[in-house]
């Protein structure tokens, strides 16, 4: 006969399903805050691809463009070419450290006002209310019989939620296209298959994320709750609860008797609307949880509630561990946003993004690699002299055609160079044309005159230099000569 599990388990289940949460509007400081960003960031993104910047010929007109056929990333006046990879560590370093920072200075900060998932799930939600009305009309949409009315509501929400997703998914591949271009493109059906299919991910996913899972992927899928939990400490800025004030908590009606009967009692009537209007469902009088976003809604419920009520509000908001503590205790409140980990943080900032600008700065818009000829390493030629071969890739990272002189230092008196498929040859220096935005390979040799005098190995080096933007770039090779037979001199 075969036991039920909640049976072997006295009747309890390991599993519970989640509660579909119902956010309450709510007016406020940190509201308005939330929403100006809102506008901010989806204004960024909507938008900004449809920049346009003026590089001269040949080159891209967007501000911002991840050009994947030419393997060139733009932002405005800064191009980044495929061997410059080492931009997005140092970006990726700067992206942790600042939310090291963040973290370190309020609490999940970034996860109450920037991140992607609280910014969409926001849109999501402005647009359920507009269409199904605040929380209780949508609790009692839910709970009554399906009619017409419903239908029509739950079909408007729905059809908003596909537009925004789909909106956000033809966005970022405007990122990797010219905007005007493939949006022509996307309309007509002429657009790449890759487009329709990124478009089609990122709209299923961003309707699933931000329309349905909500607070369960900040809960369960995204990592972050769990590893600033190891990175805060007492003295970051966290949305709380004041129980010194709150405590004992009572309705409202109860604790006027209570006052009046000379019992102590709180500043919190227990109305819940601090629950009511999180968009996590969590309740901030039971202490910091892993599903609070730190986004301060409560903070603007709480002081609504108390001032309608005639009580000073800021029962709820942004403090530290150390003045909860402190204040029980009597103690004026102390604040340190300058201390080692936010010093350490800040300095990593500093000095990365300074020296990637330091390399931006500074960095060379031309290249020149040099293979030396491995077989044979050098041929000596019938009137006594030696040869050597060399395979030079010069590089063009301009988006116009430039000559470049080729010079080669540490040879001897007399010796020649020679560059198949030079344009032109001025005395031993022989030029090359490279084009717009790519490489060339020429093949050079080297020869030195007899009794040049060279060891067997010589270090030489070669110089390109461009007179109209006087970019000058240079590498070491060596120059070969034959091992010099017993009782000769090179």
């Amino acid at each position: 006969m075969r036991v039920e599990q909640a049976e072997v388990l006295g009747g309890d289940s390991l599993y519970e399903s989640a509660k579909k949460i119902y956010p309450q509007k709510i007016s406020g400081r940190f509201r308005s805050i939330k929403t100006a960003l809102l506008f901010i960031t989806l204004g960024i993104y909507y938008f900004v691809p449809f920049l346009r910047w003026d590089r001269g010929p040949n080159a891209p007109g967007q501000a911002i463009l991840i050009d994947l056929d030419a393997k060139r990333a733009y932002l405005f006046s800064v191009e980044i070419w495929p061997q410059e990879v080492y931009y997005i560590t140092g970006l990726l370093v700067l992206a942790a450290m600042t939310l090291f920072l963040m973290n370190a200075i309020a609490g999940r900060v970034w996860c109450g006002y920037l991140c992607p998932q609280t910014v969409w799930t926001d849109l999501f939600q402005y647009f359920e209310r507009l269409t199904e009305g605040d929380r209780r009309e949508r609790m009692a949409l839910d709970a009554a019989p399906w009619s017409v009315n419903k239908v029509l509501r739950k079909t408007a929400k729905h059809v908003s939620w596909v537009v925004i997703a789909w909106w956000t998914g033809g966005a970022w591949v405007l990122y990797f296209n010219d905007a005007p271009t493939i949006v022509k493109q996307l309309a007509t059906g002429t657009a790449p298959m890759a487009a329709y299919g990124a478009i089609a991910f990122l709209t299923t996913t961003t309707y699933l994320l931000a329309g349905h899972m909500r607070e369960q992927v900040c809960i369960y899928m995204c990592p972050w709750p769990r590893i600033q939990a190891a990175l805060t400490d007492e003295y970051a800025l966290t949305v709380s609860y004041r129980h010194d004030r709150g405590e004992p908590r009572m309705p409202l009606k109860r604790s006027e008797k209570a006052k009046a009967a000379g019992l102590d009692i709180g500043g919190c009537i227990d109305c819940k609307q601090c629950v009511a209007v999180c968009p996590s469902g969590v309740d901030i009088r039971e202490g910091l949880q892993v599903a609070c976003v730190q986004c301060g809604l409560c903070i603007d419920a709480c002081d609504t509630v108390m001032n309608k009520v005639g009580r000073p509000d800021g029962l709820i908001g942004y403090d530290t561990d150390v003045n909860m503590a402190r204040r029980i205790k009597g103690l004026a409140p102390v604040y340190r946003l300058v201390r080692p980990r936010t010093i350490l943080y800040a300095g990593v900032i500093a000095v990365v993004g300074s020296v990637m600008l330091y390399t931006l700065a500074t960095r060379a818009y031309a290249g020149l690699d040099v293979i030396h000829d491995r077989n044979p390493l050098y041929v000596k030629l019938s009137q006594g002299g030696v040869r050597n071969g060399f395979t030079i890739r010069f590089l063009n990272k301009r988006p116009v055609e430039r000559t470049f002189v080729l010079q080669v230092d540490g040879l001897p008196a007399g010796a020649a160079v020679e560059a198949f498929g030079a344009t032109t040859v001025m005395g031993v220096e022989p030029q090359i044309v490279v084009g717009p935005d790519t490489s060339r390979e020429v093949r050079v040799v080297v020869v030195v005159p007899p009794h040049s005098g060279l060891p067997e190995t010589t270090p030489i080096t070669f110089r390109i230099n461009d007179a109209v933007f006087g970019d000058k770039v240079s590498t070491s090779d060596f120059f070969k000569m034959p091992k010099p037979e017993e009782g000769q001199t090179p």
